[in-house]
């Protein structure tokens, strides 16, 4: 499994999902306190995150455990947006250990990330090819190429985890996406939480022990923008 957060809000520095607070994706990359699959996320990290020189994000991604990035606290600290996703992994068992099958996959201005695993032959009759031969990887080029058709962000999810959960039961469909102005999430096989202040944090699991943190039932669809924030059935 991964853990992976996201905000939607007023301009935050990467560090606000990873550094500062006390259970941040740092924290959650050694030490997840609800992960269910998986004790440890040190097979390589990504982040993302939209600035003002154009609509398609900026990315970064390593193969090494979070932690041992020396260069990240600094970027972290200095890269703000409005629009963030970061992400640790924990890869499936017989997955490669490389930067093409780390999260957040990129197409045009849309980044995804995948938490959890699913069998590959159950996404591949849904897209053409895929930057790495990972199951995350064939997830996300599933839902890119469902976006390039037309199908709204929301909608491109849903249709992809739907279709894979009923060809694999044992399926764990987690996905966390956004486009610069707004994030889609689904719940399918493991935890995931929003938090509201001047914005919407979506993430795995708290990043802190703050009050008004809302698990998201199973098997949902969470659609956020600055028009609010919608949870409805898978």
């Amino acid at each position: 499994m991964c853990r992976h957060a996201a905000w939607l809000g007023a301009p935050r520095s990467l560090a606000s999902l990873i550094q500062e607070p006390e259970y941040g994706l740092l924290r959650q990359s050694y030490a997840p306190r609800l992960q269910r699959y998986g004790t440890v996320n040190a097979d390589g990290f990504g982040v993302g995150w939209y600035d003002s020189t154009g609509a398609e994000p900026v990315r970064y991604r390593r193969t090494v455990p979070i932690w041992a990035d020396a260069n990240l606290p600094g970027l972290a600290r200095i890269a703000r947006s409005g629009c963030l996703l970061a992400a640790v992994r924990s890869a499936t068992v017989g997955m490669p250990i490389e930067e093409a099958a780390t999260a957040p996959f990129a197409d045009g201005p849309w980044l995804l990330s995948h938490n959890g695993r699913v069998a590959r032959e159950a996404v591949r009759e849904l897209a053409d090819e895929a930057e790495s031969p990972c199951d995350s990887a064939w997830v996300a080029a599933a839902v890119f190429a469902r976006r390039r058709a037309g199908h709204p962000l929301g909608d491109a999810l849903a249709e992809v985890v739907v279709h894979a959960g009923t060809k694999d039961p044992e399926a764990r469909l987690n996905l966390l996406a956004c486009d610069g102005t707004s994030i889609a999430a689904t719940v399918w096989g493991d935890t995931l939480f929003l938090h509201l202040d001047d914005g919407v944090l979506v993430a795995s699991e708290p990043l802190d022990d703050r009050s008004g943190w809302q698990a998201v039932p199973e098997r949902s669809l969470v659609l956020a923008s600055p028009d609010g924030v919608h949870v409805q059935p898978l």
